[in-house]
């Protein structure tokens, strides 16, 4: 097991085969991250003394300037021995729930739209977590990715995740094709997760950023004392990527609580508004941004436009947006 030391800071165990970021979160310290797949940048940290094998040498979170001022990303970085870092902690990025390796079995599979299909584990003690986090799924071959989850803590050991498939893709071509009876899950992890508060919510999901939303929203209606409204956007390239507002209603459990905000991007259908969802959101907020708390998960594009919108152009308060990008 590694030392690993934080500069003018805390030390923590790494064991083998754990990274950086990891072994931070799981002793509790805020490391700061996003997306643990080497695609934000967030989690740079700077290496001092010692050495770490890099899962991901092309990561797109790292530039090279990075990489000459001897920056490695703490998501991509097992370390080979001892280390000593220089980060700065960010108490924001304290995990609420520590994150947790276990073994779980597959239990249950759905079509939720033509291309997304939900997955349910089930591992040994409660899941537990918070609506809106992910977990790192690991099939047997090793292969490992993270995916958000879609249901809410629970006594049961179930871990859902409602996942996109891929065109090509390695894992996604697995899961789909040859579901395995066992997996690896890592987590809960994500900062992107639901808060109390006095507003009503909008949710905002693009393609398989539909699974954390529907978490978000299955949060709210589980909280006997949480009486918040849901204004749920849902953007998808056609019709069929939109499961529907009664789908929604049932599957959240807020029933006449949640207003369902479908639109399509490519392909005009009967009924359906179309455009991307960003802009369907800025049409139907006008000028009611006090009234509400922002949660959104999609591709990049769709975050930053969201970003921009809220923001950068209306205003908002950064703590009044959270946001989950698919790297």
């Amino acid at each position: 097991m590694a030392r690993i030391e934080i500069v003018d800071g805390a030390a923590f165990p790494c064991e083998a085969g754990d990274t950086l970021l990891r072994a931070g979160l799981r002793a509790g310290l805020g490391l700061p991250y996003e997306c643990n797949a080497g695609g934000c940048g967030t989690c740079k940290v700077e290496l001092v003394e010692g050495a770490v094998d890099n899962l991901w040498p092309e990561a797109p979170g790292l530039s090279d300037r990075d990489r000459r001022k001897g920056r490695v990303l703490a998501c991509q970085s097992r370390p080979s021995g001892d280390c000593r870092l220089r980060l700065r902690l960010d108490p924001a990025c304290v995990p609420p729930v520590r994150p947790v390796r276990r073994g779980a079995r597959l239990v249950g599979i759905a079509d939720i739209t033509r291309d997304i299909r939900e997955f349910r584990f089930r591992a040994e003690g409660p899941a537990d977590f918070l609506p809106g986090q992910y977990a790192l799924l690991s099939l047997p071959d090793g292969l490992e990715r993270a995916y958000s989850l879609s249901n809410t803590a629970n006594d049961a050991g179930e871990w859902h995740f409602q996942i996109r498939r891929v065109p090509g893709g390695r894992m996604t071509g697995q899961l789909f094709d040859d579901p395995p009876a066992a997996v690896m899950l890592d987590g809960p992890y994500g900062l992107a997760h639901l808060r109390e508060g006095p507003r009503d919510v909008v949710c905002v999901a693009g393609g398989s950023g539909l699974a954390p939303m529907v978490s978000i929203a299955r949060g709210i209606a589980a909280d006997p004392a949480d009486r918040r409204r849901v204004h749920f956007f849902h953007g998808g390239r056609a019709a069929p990527d939109l499961p529907g507002e009664a789908w929604a209603r049932d599957l959240t459990g807020l029933g006449s609580r949640l207003d369902y905000h479908p639109a399509v991007s490519d392909e005009a259908a009967p009924g359906l508004p179309k455009g991307y969802i960003h802009d369907i959101l800025a049409a139907w907020l006008g000028e009611r941004l006090d009234a509400f708390d922002f949660y959104c998960a999609g591709p990049p594009p769709m975050v930053q436009a969201l970003e921009a919108l809220l923001i950068a152009e209306k205003g908002l308060p950064p703590g009044r947006v959270r946001f989950d990008r698919f790297f």
